[in-house]
């Protein structure tokens, strides 16, 4: 019989911003994340149809919140928590919601997760 192991709960998990992008925190506090366009394809496209080397994303209020607190230090549960106190219920379902961020995050390789 195999022995199945485990995976860790998201919540107790510690994000950490990606070192492969550049994030800038607007006045507002809004997030925009610069994702460069590499490849030959965006390269030609650069060029010949003036497209920009960077994608920019704005993060939304949430998203700009969750991205401010991810510091390497806190575990998801923790910064569900300080969305809480922000936001109050305007953040519920706030497990869902931050487990679904943080795998989008996860997704596009903005952020590295590691155990504690």
């Amino acid at each position: 019989m195999k022995k199945q192991t485990k995976s860790p709960n998201l919540l107790d998990l510690v994000p950490h911003q990606s070192q492969k992008f550049r994030a800038e925190i607007g006045e507002d506090g809004a997030v925009t994340i610069f994702v460069e366009n590499k490849g030959v394809f965006n390269f030609i496209a650069q060029k010949f149809f003036k497209k920009p080397r960077f994608t920019q994303i704005h993060l939304e209020e949430f998203g700009s919140f969750i991205w401010q607190q991810i510091d390497g230090i806190k575990t998801v549960k923790d910064i569900a928590d300080l969305m809480h106190e922000q936001f109050g219920e305007n953040a519920d379902p706030l497990y869902p919601r931050i487990s679904m961020y943080m795998k989008t995050l996860l997704n596009y390789e903005f952020i590295e997760i590691e155990r504690v």
